[in-house]
C-alpha cells in the first residue's frame, strides 16, 4: 500500500480500461460461460487466459493498475446465474491472475498495482439469502492470497 500511495503523490496514475467490453471483443463463446452467457466474472475459472491476456493488454500500454475481474462478483449479481455459492472463489481467482500479471510488469521504477473492482450490491435476491451465510461469515475463512 506504501508504494501505491507514493505513487500517487508523485505522478498520474493510470488505471485500466473497460474490462467487460474488452471480453467482449475477445468474442467468447457459451461453453466458455459454462452455460451461464454473461457472467464474465466466471471467466476467472473458465478462461483465465483471456483475463490474463486482457491484464497483460492494459500493462503494455502503460496502465499502472488494473481492476480485478470482479465487478459482478457479488452474490448479489452472482444469484442471478445461480452461483452465490462462488462469491470467495471467484474473487480470489480473480486477484490472483491481477497480482500475477501484475508481478510481471512490476519494476522497482515503475511498480504495478492491482484494484479490487466491486459493483452492485444493493438488492439480494430471496435466493441468494436461503441459507444464513452472510458476507461477512464467508470471506472470513478465506485462505491470503
Amino acid at each position: 500500500m506504501a508504494d501505491f500511495l507514493q505513487a500517487v503523490l508523485e505522478r498520474v496514475v493510470i488505471y485500466d480500461g473497460a474490462m467487460g467490453t474488452n471480453i467482449q471483443f475477445r468474442n467468447p463463446s457459451v461453453d466458455d460461460f459454462w452455460g451461464k452467457e454473461g457472467c464474465n466474472e466466471l471467466l476467472v475459472l473458465s478462461r483465465p487466459d483471456i483475463i490474463k491476456d486482457i491484464h497483460t493488454s492494459f500493462f503494455a500500454v502503460g496502465c499502472d493498475v488494473v481492476e480485478t475481474n470482479t465487478f459482478g462478483a457479488t452474490r448479489v449479481v452472482l444469484a442471478e446465474y445461480d452461483l452465490h455459492d462462488k462469491v470467495a472463489e471467484l474473487n480470489i481467482a480473480a486477484a490472483k491472475i491481477a497480482k500475477e500479471v501484475a508481478q510481471q510488469f512490476s519494476t522497482k521504477d515503475q511498480p504495478r498495482f492491482v484494484a479490487g473492482s466491486i459493483g452492485p450490491t444493493t438488492k439480494l435476491p430471496r435466493s441468494a439469502i436461503s441459507d444464513s451465510t452472510t458476507w461477512s461469515q464467508d470471506i472470513s475463512n478465506r485462505p491470503a492470497l
